[in-house]
């Protein structure tokens, strides 16, 4: 099973989604705005990703944030914090592929890769 990790409207997201569906693949979606941001998930998504490209700092939630919040990003607890409290902060989709590997964002390469593994 493919899980995507994300929100909705975003249009990432929606990309990432629709060439999920347009290859007939089994997909689960997990909204953060609906279900929250899974904390159990995070220091492996930190693992794999790493705190800067996690959190989008390019996007309209991350520019928002008062300064000082910002400048408290400095470790992998603060990050977690802010991305509890801001699930919108998180770079999406965050994709769990069946072979156990996982993907942050959309691009046609990686989401091809981690279809040769998924069953139809």
């Amino acid at each position: 099973m493919i899980t995507v990790y994300g929100i909705p409207n975003c249009d990432t997201v929606k990309k990432a989604r629709a060439w999920l569906a347009d290859r007939g693949l089994d997909v689960a979606f997990h909204d953060f705005k609906k279900q929250g941001v899974p904390a159990e998930l995070l220091p492996a998504w930190l693992a794999a990703f790493g705190r800067d490209k996690l959190v989008n700092r390019a996007g309209t939630t991350w520019r928002k944030l008062d300064e000082a919040t910002k400048a408290g990003i400095v470790d992998d607890a603060a990050a977690t914090a802010l991305m509890l409290a801001e699930p919108s902060v998180i770079k999406r989709p965050v994709v769990r592929w069946p072979d156990g590997r996982w993907t942050l964002g959309f691009s046609a390469q990686s989401f091809e890769e981690g279809a040769l593994n998924a069953p139809n």
